[in-house]
Order: structure tokens, then sequence, then C-alpha cells
């Protein structure tokens, strides 16, 4: 815990005045440009990632970075989206997998996962991502179409769906490989 406490008092005194300005405004202004949905993992910073600053990413971090389909009643993860793209209007959203993936490792390498229940649960909305996946035990393969798959059920929300029809969103599907920095763009047009 000394260290979180070591690093508020830095942010206090280094960060915050250089970038006062910024958060004066930030104060009542939220205007992010994009929806982040990532994985839970430590390893993964999205505003690291990418080079932003406060205010530009609405971000969602969630195990395997999964995004359940579409389904009536509030969860946390719905309401977000919902937020991310009816109230704030952000323009992108990416769906951010990563390499060494617990969560894929763990449905790859068809771990126990019965002290886990609750986890195991949750990582049936990985069960398309699983069954897409051509060969077991394959991590890098199933976090590339956990990825695909994540954006399907992202474009089932309504609000989602409603922003795809009238141009006013694009979805991006990422995968990071934490040794090497780099970011594949799964989504990006193939080169001519």
């Amino acid at each position: 815990m000394q260290d979180l406490t070591d690093g508020v008092a830095r942010f206090q005194r280094d960060v915050f005045p250089a970038k006062a300005e910024l958060f004066a405004h930030l104060a009542t202004h939220h205007a992010p440009h994009t929806l982040f949905i990532g994985c839970s993992d430590a390893r993964v910073v999205p505003e690291l990632i990418t080079g932003t600053e406060p205010g530009d990413l609405f971000v969602i971090r969630t195990a395997g970075n999964l995004v359940p389909a579409y389904a009536p009643g509030a969860d946390g993860i719905t309401a977000s989206v919902e937020y991310a793209v009816a109230a704030l209007g952000v323009r992108d959203i990416v769906v951010c997998g990563h390499s060494a993936c617990g969560a894929m490792t763990a449905l790859a390498e068809d771990h126990d996962l019965g002290g886990a229940p609750a986890v195991a649960t949750w990582l049936r909305h990985a069960d398309t991502s699983v069954a897409r996946t051509a060969a077991d035990g394959d991590v890098p393969a199933l976090v590339r179409q956990n990825v695909l798959a994540q954006l399907t059920n992202l474009a089932t929300h309504p609000s989602v769906a409603r922003a795809l029809a009238q141009g006013k969103v694009t979805l991006h599907g990422w995968v990071f490989d934490i040794p090497t920095g780099r970011v594949q763009d799964l989504t990006a047009p193939l080169a001519a």
C-alpha cells in the first residue's frame, strides 16, 4: 500500500501541477473520443499503450476483455457501453486482447476452474471464441478469435447497433503483445 500512497504523493507534487489546466477543463467537460474495452490484466494499461491523456478514453476492463451479447436488464458492462455511446458519443470503440491472457490460457488449456466458479461462469462468454479456434491449446489464436467474437457481441447492444447504422461509431479489434509492445489491428483493411 505504501507504493500507492507514494504514487499519489508524486502525482500531486509532480504530475498534477503540470496538467492543472487539463484537469480544470476536465472538471466540467467529459468528452472521450474512444471507448476502450480491455482486459483487467494489470500489464495492459490502455492510456499507456495508446499514449492518451486523461479524458481521452472511456475504459471498461473485464477478465478476458469479454463483452456479453446484449440481454435485457441492467449490468455494469451494458450500462457503461450505453453511456459511452449514447451519452458521451464516442466515435470509436476498441476491443483489445493481449498476449499471455490468463482467461484465454485457462480456456485454451482447459484449466480446472472449480475453485473459481464465478470466473468459470464469466468465461462462458468466450464459448464462441473457443469454438472458432481450430487448435486446442493455441492461446494466440484464441486471443484473436476472442477479440473478433467480442466485437460481434458488442454490435448486439442497441446503442452500438444504432450508432453503427448511423455511421457514428467504428469498431476496432486489437491485440497487444506484452513482450514487444506491438499492437495488431485485426480490423484494419487489408493492403491491396
